[in-house]
């Protein structure tokens, strides 16, 4: 856009300068010439005056110019010069000027004794075009200079413009990248402070809703887990095992079901944090241990001594490993031993989940799909997590046979 302003402005101006300064060149060539031909005649008639006197040689002697005097006897005064057709036309009695080699001559008729007398007096084409050149050179170098300061002044005033303009654009793309702090500064044009205004007015809507939808998504998760427990609280109670077993099997899957919605809403309506992933590993799989310790499975947990900061939030990575660590007791049997590792890499960490089951095929990373079963919900929450750090998730076998998941997760500079 400053280009084009600037481009915009050297053209306009270089056409009103053209209009104006090819006129005034003109008439000062036109002045120059007029100066000099008025001081030639001038010149011609206080000759003229002596004609038919004895002054007339001391006369032409004082005129600091060429003259010459034609007189009606064929003689002549001053300076040499032909007796041309011109001469001849004002030895008539008429007045002429005209062109001839390197000037102009101006010739005067003027009334003698024996006759009509010719004065003629040479003006070159250096007193014709004296200062012309120097006129000329100022207005060229007054046209450029307006032309630069246009440009210049075009410059800071589309570099007004742009700024903002380009302020708004970088508060967009982290508005877009999931910052919704990023506020705009109001600058520059009035309408470009109406955007950045406006911005400012849909960012903190966003916000609004966001936090509205945080708190749906808890009372959501209040709601459900109600009527989930009575469930449970009836299957236990019906005198049935394998219908008990059935219906308590029924109500697992839709808890878990459920848990994978929440927790994928919670997802969204959280906005990308950072936290120490060794902390928040530590602390889950620390939870998950109760259980692990109930149905005799070995668990093994590997993590870094120091704290390892990545680009997801403490819930989100929270509700990731919940997720793989839910799906090794789901989809395992009891008895069967897991491993957790969370090891360092140079852009971040990865978060390794084992087990010993029967595993699964690696293709499982489409939404939905997953074996035994399952709706897939848990590798989904993993793999978005480890994306939303810029990282990615693998699926693979492990090396006793069962599965193997790995979570990639970029990591950032903490403060």
């Amino acid at each position: 856009m400053r280009r084009w302003l600037a481009l915009l402005v050297a053209a306009t101006t270089s056409l009103v300068l053209v209009a104006l300064l090819v006129p005034m060149a003109l008439l000062i060539r036109a002045v120059a010439e007029n100066g000099a031909m008025s001081r030639a005649t001038a010149a011609a008639e206080s000759v003229a005056v002596a004609v038919g006197t004895p002054d007339l040689t001391l006369a032409v002697e004082q005129v600091a110019r060429p003259v010459t005097v034609f007189l009606p006897d064929g003689s002549t005064v001053g300076r040499s010069a032909a007796r041309s057709d011109a001469v001849r036309l004002a030895a008539t009695g008429r007045s002429v000027t005209a062109e001839t080699d390197g000037g102009r001559e101006v010739l005067v008729s003027a009334q003698s004794p024996g006759g009509t007398a010719v004065i003629r007096v040479f003006v070159p084409d250096s007193e014709l075009t004296k200062g012309v050149r120097e006129a000329w050179l100022a207005l060229s170098l007054l046209g450029l200079g307006l032309v630069v300061l246009g440009i210049v002044l075009a410059d800071r005033l589309a570099l007004a413009v742009t700024r903002p303009v380009d302020a708004l654009a970088g508060v967009s793309h982290r508005l877009a990248g999931g910052d919704l702090s990023a506020r705009a500064v109001p600058g520059g044009p009035p309408e470009v402070r109406s955007v950045a205004l406006a911005l400012n007015h849909l960012a903190g809507r966003i916000d609004e809703l966001l936090v509205a939808e945080r708190e749906s998504v808890a009372d959501l998760s209040h709601r459900l887990r109600t009527p989930l427990t009575g469930l449970r609280l009836d299957a236990e109670s019906m005198r049935d095992p394998e219908e008990a077993a059935r219906v308590q099997a029924r109500v697992d899957a839709l808890e878990r079901a459920v848990s994978a919605v929440i927790t994928e809403a919670r997802r969204r309506s959280a906005g990308r944090g950072s936290c120490d992933a060794a902390e928040v590993v530590r602390e889950r799989v620390r939870f998950w241990s109760v259980l692990a310790e109930d149905q005799g499975r070995e668990v093994t947990i590997s993590l870094p001594s120091g704290p390892l900061p990545v680009g997801v939030g403490a819930e989100e990575l929270a509700a990731c490993v919940d997720a793989l660590l839910g799906n090794v007791f789901a989809h395992t049997p009891e008895g069967a031993s897991m491993s957790v590792r969370l090891e360092p890499r140079p852009d971040g960490a990865l978060l390794a989940v084992e087990d010993s089951g029967p595993g699964f095929e690696p293709d499982l990373l489409e939404r939905g799909n997953s074996g035994g079963g399952s709706t897939g919900l848990g590798l989904d929450i993993a793999r978005r997590t480890a994306e939303s750090s810029g990282g990615h998730l693998t699926v693979s076998r492990a090396a006793g046979g069962g599965a193997r998941v790995a979570a990639l997760l970029k990591g950032i500079k903490m403060a």
